[in-house]
């Protein structure tokens, strides 16, 4: 909570959001839920929320976690119920990562509700497998918002 500004880092308002055609959200965990920061930025949406402008966008969610008890499906759980309120379409990963979802051999993050990554104290890297998963959910997300987005 006490991380400076970074001013390289491009950033979005909360009202910019109805612009996209879909929403990723990726966050940090706090004790098995998203950070208090992100739940800010979301509690922002109030008047998104009120005309409804994000109802029926597909939306997804990635995260870190400092540990494997550390909230890697409660942070998703959780967060589900932003997205309900706005009435946003979930779009979760489920098992379309194929073999990397049971991966037993290496350190990986994530669930079927999204890609994850073991943070540790802060100075690990997501792993080649952990990105992959990333990389595979965003193309698949974007599939489906393609899809969603021409059907309408």
């Amino acid at each position: 909570m006490g991380a400076g500004p970074k001013s390289d880092v491009p950033t979005i308002t909360p009202n910019e959001l109805a612009e996209a055609d879909g929403i990723l959200l990726g966050f940090p965990t706090r004790f098995g839920m998203m950070a208090a920061q992100f739940k800010a930025f979301l509690d922002a949406t109030g008047g998104l929320w009120r005309s409804q402008q994000l109802a029926g966008k597909p939306a997804g969610i990635f995260y870190s976690t400092g540990s494997q008890g550390g909230g890697q499906e409660t942070t998703p759980l959780t967060a589900i119920t932003q997205l309900v309120h706005h009435g946003m379409i979930f779009v979760p990963i489920g098992y379309t990562f194929g073999a990397g979802m049971s991966e037993m051999e290496k350190v990986k993050g994530g669930s079927p509700y999204g890609a994850g990554t073991f943070a540790g104290d802060g100075s690990r890297q997501p792993s080649e497998l952990e990105l992959a998963q990333a990389f595979h959910q965003g193309k698949y997300f974007a599939g489906i918002t393609k899809k969603l987005k021409g059907s309408a």
